[in-house]
Order: structure tokens, then sequence, then C-alpha cells
């Protein structure tokens, strides 16, 4: 059964906002990743040297059940962003069968921004807008059943 989570997107203010989530729901967390960690072959080398440190993905687990997911934006990406509308849901599927068949059925008449693929960070992950303009991000990771 997969899980679903809220991915909120920030604009250059992820890790302000995360710390400040963390100090009302407590805990740790679980992964802080920044755009400038990207390996060369993903599109490192092509970060500007301002948006290095920026978040590119950050998980606060707030219950058993439940992470808190986020990054910031930038680059390419920057240009749709719009405060009010910053998040997508979050799916992490069973197996990787399942993720395209969710990511398939889901982005029916939407817009695929990212296509299921492998990525540098381990997961087996798509990215896209549904027809009624809902964002959708769905993974699968073999090596922790988690993304």
């Amino acid at each position: 059964m997969p899980t679903v989570n809220i991915y909120l997107t920030f604009n250059g203010n992820c890790e302000e906002a995360f710390n400040f989530y963390k100090s009302v729901f407590g805990g740790e967390f679980n992964y802080v990743g920044r755009f400038g960690d990207m390996p060369a072959e993903a599109g490192g080398d092509t970060i500007p040297d301002d948006q290095k440190n920026r978040v590119m993905h950050v998980g606060l687990p707030i219950s058993k059940e439940t992470t808190l997911m986020g990054s910031d934006t930038g680059g390419e990406w920057a240009a749709g962003f719009k405060q009010g509308n910053n998040f997508s849901v979050s799916v992490t599927a069973d197996s990787r069968e399942e993720a395209d068949r969710l990511f398939n059925g889901l982005s029916v008449d939407g817009n695929v921004i990212m296509p299921m693929g492998d990525t540098f960070w381990g997961d087996y992950f798509g990215h896209f807008t549904d027809k009624f303009g809902i964002g959708w991000m769905v993974s699968f990771n073999d090596q922790q059943g988690q993304s």
C-alpha cells in the first residue's frame, strides 16, 4: 500500500521553514541535501553559486506514518513558483510496477515534468501536474522502501 505525504516547495527559505516546523513538531531531520551536493552528471556543475546552499530535499518525520518533506526551487523551476500553491502530493509506492501504475494513471491529460526514471539519489521517481492542476511526485526506493 502506498504512503502519501505533503511535499512543500520554497523559494530560498526552505531551511528556515523546516527549522521552524522542527521547533513545533520536534524530532530530527532524516535527510538534508543541498543543490551543491548534486553530482556533475546530474547537473550539479551547472548550479549557480548563489543557489548551491539551497535545500534540494529535506525530510522531517512528524509521526510514524507521516514525513513532512520539502525543497527550495531554483533555476528553470523557479519561474513556476507561486506562494500558496507551492506543494505537491508525494506518493511512495511499494514497487516499481505500482509506481508506474500510479504515475501513468494520475498523469493522464496532465503535464509530465519529470518522467519516471532512476535518479542519482537512488529513487525511481517521477513528477507531474495532473489535469486538475495538482502537483504529484511518485517514487519507489527498493533499498529503504521509503523516499
